[in-house]
Order: structure tokens, then sequence, then C-alpha cells
């Protein structure tokens, strides 16, 4: 889908003192997992992240911020490039707070309305604290595929079927808000200030079609509370964090498919 805007931005729209309030809860509740026996790790529907390549036994090597014309030179042309290199490192743990919700629905209808998308959306997810150590990254997904084949289902124990480990399966949910819907727009926000961390941008992919523009790293939201809003059928990546820690809280809100 061609758009006029990919994305849609605010600098420094939390206050540090926001933003700290949201990574003191993150490291807490992350804290508190961990206490409690739970893992905090990223996980992925295709177990192509880090800690799945460490539990298999696999060779553990990272794509990084690497194209996927360049993963093929290195893996070959016919290989499954998510079978030989892991796409994510990382923790998360979730909020379903009002006050988060009240604080950050403004901007996503701002972005959506100014964006010229006016995108149709009734529902947001919890938000994801996420927390990337030095050498953590996030490699090429979308969040959403936005048609009617996106659509969650309604997950029904004993009738649907299961991961392997008994867990509910990508396009599932338990949550009756989301059934038949699709992620239609993503935020992410940038919590900690630019100098406490090197590496870790958040990067586009806008495809083939726009040449020279294909790529972009997002360095205007690199100053503490900046918010960045974006269809969520977009390829993006959050390069490696090469020093420091980057914490980063992201929302995503569903609607109808397009039609």
């Amino acid at each position: 889908m061609q758009v006029q805007n990919s994305y849609y931005w605010f600098k420094s729209a939390l206050s540090k003192e926001q933003c700290q309030k949201i990574i003191n809860l993150g490291d807490t509740k992350l804290q508190n997992i961990k206490k409690s026996g739970g893992t905090t790790e990223a996980t992925t529907f295709g177990d192509n992240h880090k800690q799945a390549f460490e539990k298999a036994g696999k060779e553990v090597i990272a794509q990084k911020d690497a194209t996927v014309e360049e993963l093929k030179k290195e893996v070959g042309e016919n290989v499954n490039i998510e079978q030989e290199r892991y796409v994510r490192d990382s923790e998360v743990c979730w909020f379903d707070d009002r006050w988060l919700y009240d604080l950050i629905h403004p901007f996503l209808r701002i972005a959506n309305k100014e964006a010229g998308w006016k995108y149709e959306w009734d529902f947001s997810e919890n938000f994801q604290f996420t927390k990337y150590h030095k050498g953590g990254f996030y490699g090429w997904h979308a969040d959403g595929n936005s048609c009617h084949y996106g659509r969650y289902k309604r997950y029904i124990p004993g009738v649907s079927p299961t991961t392997k480990d008994g867990g509910i399966p990508k396009g599932y949910t338990t949550n009756p808000h989301m059934v038949n819907k699709v992620r239609k727009l993503s935020i992410t926000i940038n919590l900690n200030e630019p100098g406490e961390y090197d590496g870790g941008n958040l990067k586009f992919d806008f495809g083939p079609h726009a040449g020279k523009e294909r790529f972009h790293e997002c360095v205007e939201i690199r100053p503490q509370g900046s918010i960045i809003v974006f269809p969520s059928y977009v390829y993006h990546q959050v390069t490696p964090v090469t020093r420091g820690t980057r914490y980063s809280l992201v929302l995503w809100s569903l609607g109808k498919p397009f039609v």
C-alpha cells in the first residue's frame, strides 16, 4: 500500500519524569517476573529469537542490521534465513494501565489524522515495554499485514490449534475485543536519553519502489520522550545496540481489515 506519509512523529512529547516513571515500572516488573521464575525474553512465533536458538543447540548467529539480499548472499539463496540467523534479542513485559492509554492515545489520533491515513480503529493491545541490552536488536519485520488474512481468530481451548508447548499460536487471541481485527497503527516511544546508548535506531524499509529513499533510520526520534506512529504493515527493525541500554514502549491499535 502506498501512502503519502509513511510515518508521523512527535519530538520530546513525553516529559523526562513521565519517561522515567515508565522505565521504573518496567524494570520493576522485569525483575519481579525473573524472581518468580518466569522468563522476560522477547519471543517470536517462528522460534527464531536468540534464546530459542540457544535452547535448540543451534549456532547462535544474529541477523543484525542486514538486508534480505545481504543475508541471502551469506547463507545462500535457497536457505531459510530464519532458521540460520536469529532475528530478536531483548527483554519484554506488558502494561495495561489506563493512565498510559490516556497519555498516548491522543498522539495516535493526531498522527492518524494529520498524516492523512484516517484509519478506523477501535482497540489497542497491551503496551509492550522493551529493554535492549548491548547487542540487543530486532530484525526486519512487519507488525501485521492488515488484510483479511491477518485477522485475529478466537482461541477456543481444546478446539483451536496450539503451539508445540501448548501455547496460543500466531493469529489467535483470547481477547474478544481483538477477534476479526487487524493491527493498523503501530507506536514506538523512545524512553531514555540518546546519550545513554549507541545504535538501537528504528529503521524503515519502504520497499524497492522507494529507490534511494528505501531505507530510513529514524534519528529524529532519538530525543527522550519522542513518539513515532506508522502503519503496522510497514517493514522496520531496531538496529543493534552497541553501547548502553535502550528502553522503548510499543503499542498496536486494531480495527477491521482494509477492504
